[in-house]
């Protein structure tokens, strides 16, 4: 494989209520490749959305260490966060934080102002899509299109990784697997690593390698020698 794209070396995320300590996650060490598709699967409280908040520079690990291509995100100040989150991380989260008084290409075009080599919206909506529904406001998309609407605005900058937390969770299975083929183009025509947290068993069969959690640890490692396309998906 190649040089990995995160390395975390004992991740530990502590939370203090009250007198009472909340492990979120308890020693995680893991490599992501360049590429890669990997989901994280495992059960809700399971350390899997913290640890794509420390990878994504939106939470601070409590011990431990989480590497970007050699660059320690741990060790970086708020500013270079910032800078780290604008110019490598696309995010797409279960809600879809659009902003209803913009158009879909509105709303991509929120993050292609910002970006040093972004694509057009209308490039970007086209990846996912949704060529037609450009001039379109939220309230006038379904949930699988806003969805969409949000990987395209996370695309639209070229970044190097798209963190997905839950990206099918307020999907019925239909919509989700055409979000699903969405991710998946992004991740085999332009080559990002793409990390898909998820506790629905069914879409670890579409990854590159699934990785397990369970009460804030990694338990398993599983490598797909064959993988389904999203249609394929028994949900």
């Amino acid at each position: 494989m190649s040089q990995p794209v995160f390395h975390t070396d004992e991740v530990t995320k502590v939370y203090n209520t009250g007198d009472v300590q909340v492990f979120a996650l308890r020693g995680v060490n893991l490599d992501i490749y360049a590429s890669e598709m990997t989901v994280l699967l495992g059960p809700s409280g399971s350390g899997k959305s913290t640890l794509l908040n420390i990878l994504g520079g939106l939470d601070d690990a409590t011990e431990g260490s989480a590497f970007f291509k050699g660059m320690e995100l741990t060790a970086m100040s708020e500013r270079q966060l910032t800078t780290y989150r604008r110019d490598h991380v696309g995010f797409v989260f279960q809600f879809y934080n659009l902003v209803p008084s913009l158009t879909a290409r509105e709303n991509v075009a929120l993050v292609t102002e910002i970006s040093p080599d972004p694509m057009l919206p209308e490039e970007a909506l086209a990846m996912v899509g949704l060529e037609n529904r450009i001039d379109h406001f939220p309230a006038e998309l379904s949930g699988g299109e806003q969805q969409r609407v949000a990987i395209a605005r996370a695309i639209a900058k070229r970044p190097e990784v798209l963190l997905c937390d839950e990206p099918t969770g307020a999907l019925d299975s239909k919509t989700g697997v055409v979000v699903l083929e969405a991710l998946s183009r992004i991740n085999s025509e332009l080559g990002t690593s793409t990390v898909v947290i998820t506790h629905n068993a069914a879409i670890q069969n579409m990854a590159h390698r699934v990785i397990f959690f369970a009460d804030g640890q990694i338990s398993e490692v599983k490598v797909n020698k064959t993988r389904l396309l999203p249609h394929q998906i028994e949900w």
